[in-house]
């Protein structure tokens, strides 16, 4: 055992396993654009099917002998057997968390499933980890009680991380759709004066916006198919802003609500609408440009002035100590 220890710590396998690793990445990074397929026609897939489900769900709600049934099937494997011994549904499915989970794009049984498994799972694979890495790996010059109690910290650290990870996907999600939102307002505003309904507009401006954002093609075409299938309009709107997160988009929603709800034209608010969202967008953007020179500061003192002082300085000094 020691021998093995000693054979990982040598410089000359650490640095021949860095290498090892690198060039898999490299390979990996190269191989994946080519072997995988066509991700917009995947996800396109994955919303025909939402809105199969959802029409299959509308109308098993209809028939009078299932009222409400639940057409969706919980996933199979470990997992679910472990969240159903365990009764983690009673602790952690609530509707806050449904909620981020669509947020972040996760929708039905799976994620869900998923997630509960993993803010039991990921403590105590962290937990072990550190234990391993203490007491194995490198050799720390302290009691093992103290290493002990520094793997319990991490564990409790462990716990936090799957909802760190969802947060991390909504921003990256809600920063995806910002960037396209006010276009496919400008898009959406062109199809309903044209003379389109409002759920032909979203379904044609879902198909356009696929090619700048998936993730708001998903959350426009879901909102057609709860258009169609919903009885009461208003919440197909809401379900958009609970969906997103986004206060640019339940304006949007709530400005659609009230237009349908006062009769006031749809397209006078489509138009206020979009353009209050061209200007925060601009707004933003002149908040990035404002912040970036303070963010040069430091790796202006810290790169280019010794390089600058090197430069000026250096021939001056070659001189006085010629």
């Amino acid at each position: 055992m020691m021998e093995f220890i000693d054979t990982i710590m040598r410089p000359q396998f650490i640095i021949t396993l860095l290498a090892a690793v690198s060039a898999f990445a490299t390979v990996l990074t190269i191989a994946i654009p080519i072997m995988s397929s066509d991700r917009m026609s995947q996800r396109m897939k994955v919303m025909a099917t939402e809105r199969d489900k959802m029409r299959a769900q509308r109308l098993a709600e209809l028939q009078t002998d299932r009222p409400g049934a639940n057409l969706r099937q919980a996933p199979k494997g470990y997992m679910q057997q472990i969240v159903d011994q365990l009764n983690l549904r009673k602790h952690f499915d609530s509707e806050e968390v449904r909620t981020k989970l669509k947020m972040a794009g996760l929708r039905g049984q799976a994620p869900l499933v998923t997630y509960m498994f993993f803010r039991i799972a990921m403590p105590l694979l962290v937990f072990f980890g550190a234990l391993f890495y203490m007491f194995v790996m490198v050799k720390l010059a302290y009691p093992p009680v103290v290493k002990f109690f520094f793997a319990v910290i991490a564990g409790f650290i462990g716990y936090y991380l799957p909802n760190v990870f969802i947060e991390n996907m909504v921003q990256k999600r809600q920063q995806a759709i910002k960037q396209a939102f006010p276009d496919s307002l400008d898009m959406l505003l062109i199809c309903v004066q044209s003379g389109m309904s409002v759920e032909a507009a979203f379904g044609k401006v879902s198909k356009e916006v696929m090619a700048t954002s998936l993730e708001l093609a998903e959350e426009l075409s879901l909102t057609t198919a709860e258009l169609s299938y919903l009885q009461e309009r208003r919440l197909a709107f809401e379900n958009l802003g609970k969906r997103t997160g986004i206060p640019g988009v339940k304006a949007v929603a709530t400005a659609l609500i009230q237009a349908e709800r006062y009769g006031t034209p749809v397209s006078q608010a489509l138009r206020v609408m979009a353009k209050e969202n061209r200007d925060i967008r601009m707004s933003e953007a002149e908040k990035k440009a404002a912040a970036l020179p303070p963010k040069l500061t430091v790796p202006m003192i810290l790169f280019f002035l010794p390089v600058l002082f090197v430069v000026i300085l250096g021939p001056a000094a070659i001189t006085l100590w010629g």
